[in-house]
This record gives structure tokens, sequence and C-alpha cells, in this order.
């Protein structure tokens, strides 16, 4: 019986002995792998931070133009208010002009009839 648990034993060891050996092989491919998946992984990560940056810059883009386009539109808006605003501001300016115009030649009128008047008081008084 010892002989056949002596015998199970040396089976046992040389077993695990073999697993031991292949241990070195099975680490230095696992290590293989890892090497492989870090480089992996850094090119993903350059590739993802580039699509980043294009869709940043692309974005970028977009946001310029469409705020180009906004600022057109209002520019344009702007002008077309303040050419009415100032049409509007002409009219009523030259409706002031026309009004102390008109005041002014009253009031010439008025001062001509003194003058005349006087001149003719004058006359008559000599």
């Amino acid at each position: 019986m010892a002989q056949e648990t002596l015998e199970k034993r040396v089976d046992m060891l040389e077993r695990r002995v073999e697993i031991l050996e292949q241990l070195p092989e099975r680490v230095t491919a696992v290590e293989s792998q890892i090497v492989q998946l870090r480089d992996e992984m850094r090119s993903e990560f350059s590739a993802t931070r580039q699509n980043v940056r294009e869709e940043i810059r692309a974005g970028d883009e977009e946001t310029r133009r469409t705020l180009r386009e906004e600022i057109r539109a209002g520019d344009e808006e702007t002008r077309r208010t303040l050419r009415g605003e100032i049409r509007a501001g002409d009219e009523e300016t030259r409706r002031e002009m026309r009004e102390l115009f008109a005041a002014s030649e009253r009031h010439s009128r008025v001062l001509h009839e003194d003058v005349i008047a006087r001149i003719a008081a004058m006359s008559n008084g000599r």
C-alpha cells in the first residue's frame, strides 16, 4: 500500500512539474497578449482623440457658419429697420421744416405789413 501511495504521489508530482514547466510559456503568451492589448488600446485611443478633434472642428465650423448667417440676417433686419426709421424721421423733419417755413413766412408778412404801415404813417405825417 505504501508503494501504491508512493506511486500516486510521484504521478501527482510529475503532473505538477509538467504544469509548472508549461507555466513560463503561458506567462510569455499572456505577456504577449498584454503588450498587444496595450498597443491596440493606444491606437484606438489615438483614433478616438482624432475623431473627437475632427468632430469639434466640424462643430466649430458649423457654429461659425450659423453665427455668420444669423449676423447677416440680423444686419439686414437692422438695415431695414434703420432705413424705415430714417424715412420716417425725414418725413417728420420735412413736415417740421414746412411748418417752420410757413410760420416764418407769416411772421415776415406781418413785419412787412408793419413796415409798410409805418412808412405810410410817416408819409402822411409830413
